[in-house]
């Protein structure tokens, strides 16, 4: 026997002992009436001190006489489901496993506590071995214990990393509950999305730098071994500047990562599994994207999505044609996808000059139809915003795809681009009683910047605005000089002075002197000035 060493005074003795009868039993006793060894049974499993061997011979004892427990033992059953279980061996962590499947197979009112009890654990080491035994629990259950347990938006950002990490992970072992995952993530996402302008993570952003630069100034001499800090460092400094900037910033990259994992399969793209995904996350974009006022990031998650492979791109491009052009849709949201529409038209590399060249082709026909029905209406047409906002989105959209694509529409062949141009006849969008320019003129005076750690998979995809030079401005008829300054205000990206204002994204809410600088955030929204 070993003695030496043994600190006997301070060392506790392995606990082996146990009181009263078998759990089944104890049950039986308790049954008819006598419940002393029923009390002792919940003051041991109690036990703060409770050994992994004791935990594994009560678990294998409930097992045996699982049908039994019925509710009329529920003090008892909260009082297992609250054994400190999670951290132990690994021998403890597959018993408690199998007695809480064999548990809520037989008794399912026990349902809801044991996945209570699992989702609180939420942790990645013991995740996989959780979830396989519920498997076979429906959204009806297992959703608002999700919801309920969903950290507060403002806990730290690896709080709701981890959380929204493991939410995203019940959708490997429970399909069916994808949909609603990703709503009820999405929906948390855009509670952070909107409570942070764009100005203010601008301001935090240049705040930060500031300092910074303050700080190493004032190091400079001293110790110079960082004076070479990386991009990476000076990007770190920008994320965390604004602290609901950061926490979003994870969550998304979090989402784009489950993306990317869905849609490929050892570095191809998976066609049927990124089919499924679209319709999933096209629902929840219809759902909570488009009607929500200020959104600048999320929209990303879909963006990254359809940049897998064209068919997406065009499949998004057609939703959102069909949402503007339809009589039945509320005009708030025919406006939100007109924004959409455009920004992704604009913004998106990969889409190619011939699909931007469809879907102009589909906008401008929309919009002639549309004057068209204005003219032999016989009633003087007016700037109305609330009567023509679908319209007025729609051209925006239009001037806004051209502002970013129409170098690319002359490359190649500078003649029938030009050729191309003018068959859409932006004279008569210009020039009718409706007047868009004074309504839909948007700024591009300044751009959108990457200010996250997710930015890096959206920079690769986006087109960036370039000034335009004298000789792509398009050529302006002899009789038409008179409203050459207008023309003018609006092909070189500057701003008039309108009575009412369509707004393209949530910086155009704020200041007429923004940039469309995301993929739209619906609404659009009308100001006019005092």
């Amino acid at each position: 026997m070993e003695i030496q060493g043994r600190d006997f005074l301070n060392t506790p003795p392995v606990k082996t002992v146990r009181f009263g009868g078998s759990v089944a039993d104890t049950l039986i006793k308790h049954k008819r009436g006598d419940s002393s060894d029923y009390e002792l049974l919940k003051h041991q499993l109690a036990d703060p001190d409770i050994k992994d061997a004791q935990i594994i011979n009560w678990l294998q004892e409930f097992r045996s006489c699982v049908t039994q427990l019925t509710k009329d033992h529920e003090q008892l059953i909260y009082t297992v489901l609250r054994l400190p279980w999670v951290g132990r061996s690994q021998a403890v962590v597959e018993e408690y496993m199998a007695f809480l499947s064999n548990l809520v197979s037989a008794q399912t009112v026990y349902l809801c506590a044991c996945l209570k009890m699992v989702v609180s654990h939420f942790t990645p080491m013991l995740y996989c071995a959780v979830m396989s035994c519920f498997s076979f629990s429906t959204s009806h259950f297992l959703m608002p214990i999700l919801q309920e347990n969903f950290p507060f938006v403002q806990k730290s950002s690896r709080t709701l990393e981890c959380y929204v990490h493991n939410l995203l992970r019940v959708t490997m072992y429970i399909p069916a509950l994808r949909r609603d995952i990703l709503e009820l993530i999405i929906g948390k996402m855009l509670k952070l999305d909107v409570s942070a302008s764009r100005t203010d993570i601008e301001e935090a952003e240049e705040n930060a730098l500031q300092t910074q630069q303050v700080d190493e100034q004032s190091e400079e001499g001293l110790f110079d071994m960082d004076e070479d800090m990386s991009a990476d460092d000076s990007s770190r400094v920008a994320v965390t500047a604004h602290p609901v900037a950061e926490r979003l910033d994870a969550l998304m990259a979090v989402l784009m990562a489950y993306i990317k994992d869905v849609c490929h399969e050892n570095g191809s793209l998976h066609v049927e599994r990124t089919k499924e995904l679209y319709r999933d996350l096209l629902g929840v974009f219809d759902k909570l994207i488009l009607p929500t006022h200020a959104s600048c990031h999320v929209q990303y998650t879909l963006f990254y999505l359809c940049s897998f492979r064209l068919a997406l791109a065009e499949a998004f491009l057609d939703h959102l044609w069909k949402v503007l052009q339809s009589p039945s849709q509320p005009a708030v949201l025919r406006q939100a996808a007109a924004g959409y529409l455009g920004s992704f038209l604009a913004r998106a590399k990969f889409i190619p000059v011939l699909t931007v060249r469809a879907c102009l082709d589909l906008l401008l026909s929309w919009i002639h139809r549309y004057i068209d029905s204005q003219d032999s209406s016989g009633r003087q047409a007016c700037c109305d915003i609330s009567l023509h906002g679908p319209f007025y989105a729609a051209c925006q959209a239009v001037f806004y795809t051209l502002i970013f694509r129409h170098r690319a529409m002359l490359e190649g062949n500078m003649k029938k681009g030009l050729e191309y141009l003018q068959s859409l006849n932006l004279e008569r969008v210009v020039m009718c009683q409706l007047n868009p320019l004074k309504v839909c003129l948007p700024s591009v005076t300044s751009m959108f910047a990457a200010i996250t750690r997710s930015g890096h998979l959206i920079e690769p995809l986006y087109q960036v605005w370039e000034e335009l030079a004298d000789k792509d401005l398009l050529p302006i008829k002899a009789g038409r000089q008179g409203s050459r300054e207008d023309e003018d205000d609006f092909l070189c990206g500057e701003t008039a002075q309108p009575e009412g204002i369509v707004g393209m994204t949530p910086s155009s809410y704020d200041s007429n002197l923004r940039s469309p600088s995301s993929v739209g955030s619906p609404p659009f929204t009308f100001q006019r000035p005092f």
